[in-house]
This record gives structure tokens, C-alpha cells and sequence, in this order.
């Protein structure tokens, strides 16, 4: 029998999306290469209407505060045991679709998995707003891309489309949050759940991560000014 194909469903808006590509590309590059990538993201207004019409709901309900504060302490201390330290970024008026429909260009393009790594970068170490067009087309140029199909992809009809086919795929599988995982039949929530991804995934026993502790510096209060998406 073949074994079901790995599914890491991620957020380009997500701190433990960012740790868990992390800790794949450090433990087991193999299967990062090897996954079947799909996007997760807050949809617009007029995504909600076209999933409201087929009778669908997107299952991320937006965060409170108290829990925006535990999450930023959070991805501090598990940032911190990697050797990490994030750059916040400051999100004024995101339109997610920027970034995520972008990515769908790159990935047909076969530079999914590049294009995921180098936004990532941009947006938790360097703290770039990844939902200004003008910094998507200059990280897709970077890696020998087309600027403008990048840019302009979340106004591109065809490319709309697949991305609603992509919102319908993680509803249908009852994403509720990332980064999460399946292997066949099993799913798994959270970056605290990727070792038992990757022994679902391979048959075999996932490495540690070292776990030094550190202080904690306070984060800019300007990144709790909207709802959630990071858990």
C-alpha cells in the first residue's frame, strides 16, 4: 500500500508557521521538499461571500488580546531555543491575499517552497509588511521571478480561483489553525506537534531541538492592533 502523502498546511501571517518551516528545513529538509504545501489565510469579503454561497465557513475566529500577549511571549521563548529572534512586523490594514495569492503563482512556477522560505524570512526576521505588492514583487524578483504576476495576483481572476479551491480544501479538512498537518487520516495542530508529524510522515523517530532559555524583551504594541491568525 503507498503511503498517504504528507500535508503541511502554513500561514505567512503565522509565528509557528515560520518555527515549524524552521524546524523542518533543520531536522528533516527531506520531507520539507517532499510535503504538499497548501496556504491558510483570514479571507477577504469577497472570499466570504463566494464560501457563504457554496454553504462554507472559514473556521479562524479572531483572537482577544490576552491571547495576542501569551502568543508574542510565546514565539519568544520558542524563537529564543532555536537561536531565533524575531522582528515584529507591524501589520496596518493586511490584505492577506497578497502574500498567499502570490504564493500560488511561485508555487505553480515550481518555487513554492522557496518562495514560502523567502517571505517567511522577510516578514519574522526582517519585518517586512509582506501585504505591500511593492515588497512581494522585489523577494519574487530576488529569486529570478516575474515581479508583476507576483504583485498583481491577488487581483488576478484564474488566480482567485485557485485560491478559493485552496480556502474550500482547508475547510474541508477542518483546518482550524497553524501550522497543522496530515498524513492520511491523522492530523496534528501546532508547532508542539511536528515530531509526531514527521514519525507519522517517515516511520522513524524526529531529532530534538536543544532548549536554552532566555530573557524576553516587550514586543511593539503596534502588532495587537487586529485580529488573530498566528496560532
Amino acid at each position: 500500500m503507498q503511503a498517504a502523502h504528507p500535508v503541511f498546511y502554513f500561514s505567512l501571517r503565522s509565528p509557528y508557521s515560520w518555527l515549524a518551516l524552521h524546524d523542518l528545513r533543520q531536522t528533516r529538509p527531506d520531507l520539507l521538499a517532499a510535503v504538499q504545501l497548501v496556504p491558510f489565510w483570514e479571507p477577504d469579503a469577497d472570499y466570504q461571500a463566494q464560501l457563504s454561497m457554496v454553504g462554507s465557513t472559514f473556521l479562524y475566529h479572531p483572537m482577544s488580546r490576552e491571547k495576542h500577549l501569551y502568543i508574542l511571549a510565546d514565539v519568544r521563548r520558542l524563537a529564543a531555543r532555536r537561536g531565533l529572534r524575531p522582528v515584529w512586523p507591524l501589520d496596518r490594514a493586511p490584505r492577506w491575499e497578497v502574500p498567499h495569492l502570490a504564493w500560488i503563482v511561485a508555487d505553480m512556477h515550481g518555487q513554492g517552497l522557496a518562495f514560502l522560505e523567502r517571505v517567511t524570512l522577510a516578514r519574522w526576521q526582517e519585518g517586512a509588511d509582506i501585504c505591500d505588492p511593492d515588497v512581494i514583487a522585489r523577494l519574487g524578483s530576488a529569486l529570478g521571478m516575474d515581479p508583476n504576476a507576483l504583485s498583481s495576483a491577488h487581483t488576478d481572476a484564474a488566480v482567485r480561483e485557485v485560491g478559493l479551491t485552496r480556502l474550500q480544501d482547508c475547510i474541508h479538512t477542518g483546518v482550524f489553525g497553524v501550522p497543522f498537518f496530515t498524513v492520511g487520516r491523522e492530523k496534528f495542530w501546532g508547532v508542539d506537534r511536528l515530531r509526531d508529524f514527521m514519525a507519522a510522515a517517515t516511520g522513524m523517530p524526529a531529532i530534538d531541538l536543544s532548549d536554552p532559555l532566555c530573557s524576553e524583551d516587550s514586543p511593539p504594541a503596534a502588532i495587537l492592533d487586529h485580529a488573530g491568525g498566528c496560532g
